[in-house]
């Protein structure tokens, strides 16, 4: 748990939403449930605090802890707003819904619906893996539906992961976090603060050169559909790169899944990007012809 200096207080009001509890958060940001004023409906709140770059005053007020941080302090604020553009500008069922952003206390926060249910790595923690095939044939189709419309718009989202997906009563996902985001083509030298995270990072992710594109989405797919199986993350890609030891899902769980689906995840998850499937709509064709097909024979 943050320090308490470092988060805003309980009760604090800021453009009409009064905060309620920090509900989560990284290196960059924290989110905060809330509570609009004017209606007492139930939002996110999310405020840019790069704990290492700021800190926060007894008033609530955020600025950046010296002049020799005060350049990237303001960099992340500019791309935190771009952030937060892109969400209002990717209107999906399957993506989190930013209602509003703005300025306050010396940094900048954005709006969000706010939805009852659990997060994915959670919920796989508490099942220690196993999801069933119906589970992950629910789940899935939807966020590569998700992905395919931000690749569409000319967006990679780039931290695609089991805590980054929220799951609504029903199963239904919610994609989160587009912290990492950027335009196709465009080099990820301007992003600072890079995300990576072992397990789901794309080896060309790994290079600041490295060629990204929907593949990079894919493969973290992928890897987030084989850590609801082993219920715990894969190895990093650049592990598999020297040497794989993962054993192939059509291996490990043989009698617990359909093969079609099997295939798909092993498919998404090729270490070469160039024999992935190149485009989410390609994975989502897999896993709709996995749902289509025969189960699994039981153990």
């Amino acid at each position: 748990m943050l320090r308490r200096p470092q988060r805003l207080r309980e009760g604090t009001r800021l453009e009409g939403y009064e905060v309620r509890r920090l509900i989560g958060g990284g290196g960059f940001s924290l989110v905060y449930l809330a509570r609009e004023e004017a209606t007492g409906e139930a939002v996110v709140l999310k405020e840019y605090m790069p704990q290492r770059l700021a800190r926060r005053a007894r008033d609530g007020a955020v600025a950046p802890r010296g002049e020799a941080e005060a350049a990237r302090f303001e960099r992340g604020r500019r791309l935190f707003l771009e952030e937060a553009r892109i969400l209002a500008e990717l209107a999906h069922p399957n993506i989190v819904r930013v209602r509003s952003f703005f300025a306050a206390h010396g940094t900048v926060y954005m709006v969000m619906d706010y939805h009852e249910g659990a997060n994915l790595q959670a919920y796989i923690r508490r099942h220690r893996g196993g999801l069933s095939a119906r589970f992950l044939l629910t789940v899935f189709p939807a966020l590569l539906e998700a992905l395919a419309h931000i690749h569409a718009r000319g967006y990679l989202h780039l931290d695609v992961k089991p805590a980054n997906i929220h799951l609504r009563p029903g199963g239904e996902p919610l994609l989160l976090d587009f912290g990492a985001v950027h335009r196709r083509h465009r080099s990820r030298r301007e992003r600072p603060g890079h995300v990576l995270t072992h397990g789901y990072s794309a080896v060309e992710l790994y290079r600041p050169d490295g060629y990204v594109g929907p593949w990079t989405d894919v493969y973290a797919i992928g890897a987030t559909m084989r850590s609801c199986m082993d219920g715990r993350a894969p190895p990093s890609a650049l592990e598999r790169r020297e040497r794989d030891a993962l054993r192939p899902a059509a291996q490990a769980h043989a009698r617990r899944y359909p093969r079609a689906l099997l295939a798909a995840v092993d498919w998404a998850m090729e270490v070469d990007p160039l024999l992935r499937p190149q485009t989410a709509e390609a994975l989502l064709e897999a896993l709709a012809e996995a749902a289509a097909g025969p189960p699994a024979r039981e153990a």
